[in-house]
Formats: C-alpha cells, structure tokens, sequence
C-alpha cells in the first residue's frame, strides 16, 4: 500500500454531555467496544427478545470500554430506542452502529444521543465520506469508519478517519458471510504507513470458537476489539466479557 496522505479533520470540543468514544479506547493494552444484538444476517437469531439495558449493564459490569448498539430492525432487530436506553442507563460511551450513508443519519445519531456513529466506507460515495466524518466531528461525534480492503484503509485515511475498524467479514454480497479470521492481523502493519494518531479497531469473528483471538489482536498492534456475537450469545455475558479481558492486558471501562 502506498502511504496515504491522511487529511487532518475540523475537530471542535466536543459537545456538553458526549462521552469520549475514542479516547475510551486509548492507552496501553486492547480495550473491548461490546456489541448489542439480537440477531445477524448470517447467524439469524442469537439473543432473541433480549434486554438492551441488561446487556449494556453487564457488559458495564464486566469491564467494556465502551458499547455498540445496533439500531437497524429489519436486519438486526435492534433500534433507535435500545440507543436511548442504553445511553441513560450505562456510563460508558454508546456507538450506533447502523448503515449511515446521509447527513442526515449522522444528524439523527446526534439527535438520538449517540457518541459515536459507523461509517462503512463501502457504504458511502466517495465524495460523502470527507464530509460525513466533517459533520460528525462539528456535532460533537466520534467516527468509527470501517473497512475491509486496502483501498478502503486508503480512503478511509484520506477522508480524515482517525479511528478505523477492520471488518474481517467478506462483502456484505457474499451469500456464505465467510469471516476471515486472518485478515485483521494481516492487515495491522499497513496502518504503520499511515501515520500516528489512528486508533486500530478489529471487528467481527472475535472470541467465537475457532475464531480470531484477543492475543492475535494484541500482537497485530490494535488499540480495541469490536465483540457482539461472543458476548450476546454467552449465557453470563459479564462473565464471557472478563474471561476475554483476562486473555490479554486490556483496560477496563468506566463502570
């Protein structure tokens, strides 16, 4: 990958009640952004009729840094409300992972109390993403920009991303969702290349059998993991958070 020119962002202070998504996530070690879902398009169900603010809670208790909140129904059964529940009843800071592809979305996560919104780069024309992470930033936001290609670090970078996910996740086209366990760890050194200052997010496959692991991702140099299925599907969700905590040097959250 050629080294790209990673375009510095209009980060005013953030806004009076928004807790710092990003700053959670730093210092030493690997920080874990705990995920709330009730089902996947690839998994169909897995905590069917679960309680957003238990979850949440546990996930406070066992020591997340910070907690995704999933607001798509039709694909995840999750929604705006869970966001709100959850950002009153936890301390730590919320993410509202959907597909945002508009101003507005980003303008309605600030509405609905996220501190924190995803952009799926593959999601966005091109010419949005600068300005999405621009808007985002004036509101008081941090950007949780995800990828899944070389390309898309590029762009991501050159948009002015400053924390960056790695979906190890094939295309959402790909009827097998295959998960590439490896992809994370292969891809960790090319952020090298972009400079200081990007906070390293692996996402999706982590801490599930056979899966990608918390050690794998300590190694390959990221900042946190981004865990939802391992977690939800755990019969004490707290308890499955701290057993993974303890498998590396990993900060606890606020709670």
């Amino acid at each position: 990958m050629s080294p790209a020119a990673a375009r510095e962002p209009h980060r005013p202070a953030p806004a009076g009640d928004r807790r710092g998504f990003r700053d959670a996530l730093g210092g030493e070690g690997v920080s874990v952004i705990a995920e709330i879902k009730r089902r996947s398009p690839s998994r169909g169900s897995l905590r069917a009729g679960a309680d957003a603010v238990a979850l949440a809670r546990a996930y406070e208790a066992g020591g997340a840094a910070c907690v995704s909140v999933l607001t798509d129904e039709e694909r995840f059964d999750g929604s705006a409300q869970d966001l709100r529940d959850v950002r009153a009843a936890v301390g730590l800071p919320v993410l509202r992972k959907d597909f945002l592809t508009s101003e507005q979305d980003i303008r309605e996560s600030h509405e609905m109390g996220a501190d924190a919104a995803l952009v799926i780069v593959a999601d966005v024309a091109a010419g949005l993403l600068g300005p999405l992470h621009d808007l985002a930033f004036e509101l008081g936001l941090d950007v949780l920009t995800e990828i899944r290609t070389e390309s898309e670090l590029e762009a991501a970078a050159e948009c002015g991303a400053d924390m960056i996910a790695v979906n190890q996740r094939n295309d959402p086209k790909d009827a097998e969702f295959t998960v590439e366990y490896d992809k994370a760890a292969r891809m960790g050194p090319l952020f090298d290349q972009l400079g200081p200052g990007i906070v390293k997010v692996a996402a999706s496959g982590i801490g599930v059998p056979g899966g990608t692991t918390m050690a794998e991702i300590a190694a390959a140099g990221y900042d946190a993991a981004l865990i939802g299925e391992a977690l939800v599907t755990a019969p004490d969700p707290a308890e499955a958070l701290r057993a993974l905590r303890c498998s590396v040097p990993v900060r606890a959250g606020a709670g």
